[in-house]
């Protein structure tokens, strides 16, 4: 009974932190792209604007639910579901502390790719249920986005993977502490580089994030495959963007800066330090690239990510071997 507790607390302040984040990480954004472009940003609800995602909430909450006349309505409404529901169970493994995780299974890294790939389908059958070409092409470029850099994503964890011995995010973790010649630290992001850099390109193209967002395209699909949808229902569409963007830098934090491991703070401060640079990374990213050709993406993804990983993976192999 005490584990059960313990973990439904658990479960209940990730998730509880975890929208709250959601919530403010719109105020970051809209900060940063503003000090960015020279503009204020929020700034009119509150001090800073910081009441904005209140308000924003509660507009959403109360504007008009808009459902086309000829949509498969029962798609239609489960759809954003499963946009935001895998993105919330994604971090039922990742390690926060060294003693803080939801549960710690021995394939946990598996965990997380499996439950991700699963947000897609939201996009396609939003588009799908919608009953609007414009809806449908976002949907259908959102699929095609996935197949193409799914396998680059997926390579380009291998070679930490094999450093590991372990699928265990934990494991992994764990495989960081110390320090090379006293002091570097023993992080995956020093031999793995390539992996590091493959991980973070095609992790923000399963994002559907600038400057890989044609399956949004305004300029092109009005909004693609969210294009017919209001209220709240538009809005778990926002909060599932934002919960996978955590969720990603959570993972490459995990993967590749040691996780919770550093020096003097808490190591639970450690890790949100770590996880804010990368989100950080990923507004100032879509702040400053433009949009690809949708030509651009996908050869992007074919001929230049996935032979990287898959030449990273055989030179990881190789360098285990000779030194073994």
């Amino acid at each position: 009974m005490g584990f059960l507790l313990a973990t439904l607390f658990k479960i209940c302040l990730v998730v509880g932190l975890l929208l709250l984040a959601v919530a403010y990480l719109t105020w970051l954004e809209r900060k940063v792209i503003g000090d960015i472009q020279v503009r204020f940003g929020p700034s009119r609800v509150g001090p800073f604007g910081l009441l904005q995602p209140i308000a924003d909430g509660i507009k959403l909450m109360f504007k008009e639910d808009v459902v086309p006349a000829n949509a498969d309505r029962l798609i239609f409404f489960l759809a954003p579901a499963l946009s935001f529901v895998p993105a919330l169970i994604v971090f039922a493994v990742i390690p926060f502390g060294p003693s803080f995780v939801i549960t710690d299974v021995n394939v946990g890294l598996l965990y997380v790719f499996a439950v991700a790939s699963l947000g897609v389908y939201g996009s396609v059958l939003a588009g799908w249920a919608s009953n609007s070409k414009y809806s449908l092409l976002g949907g259908l470029r959102s699929s095609a986005q996935m197949v193409s850099y799914e396998l680059g994503l997926g390579l380009s964890v291998l070679g930490v993977v094999m450093m590991t011995g372990s699928l265990s995010l934990v494991d992994i973790v764990e495989a960081q502490k110390g320090t090379w010649l006293g002091i570097l630290p023993r992080w995956n992001i020093f031999p793995q580089f390539l992996g590091f850099v493959i991980f973070l390109i095609s992790s923000n193209a399963e994002l559907n994030r600038a400057p890989f967002d044609l399956p949004e395209a305004e300029t092109e699909l009005v909004a693609g495959f969210h294009t017919e949808y209001s209220s709240m229902k538009f809005a778990l569409f926002f909060m599932a963007e934002y919960a996978n963007m955590i969720a990603v830098a959570a993972l490459a934090t995990t993967l590749f800066l040691g996780g919770w491991r550093g020096p003097l703070l808490p190591p639970v401060i450690w890790f949100l330090l770590k996880v804010f640079a990368f989100i950080f990374l990923f507004i100032w990213v879509r702040a400053t690239l433009p949009r690809f050709r949708y030509d651009q993406l996908m050869g992007f993804g074919w001929k230049v990510l996935l032979p990287l990983a898959l030449a990273n993976v055989m030179f990881t192999a190789a360098l285990i071997l000779i030194l073994a």
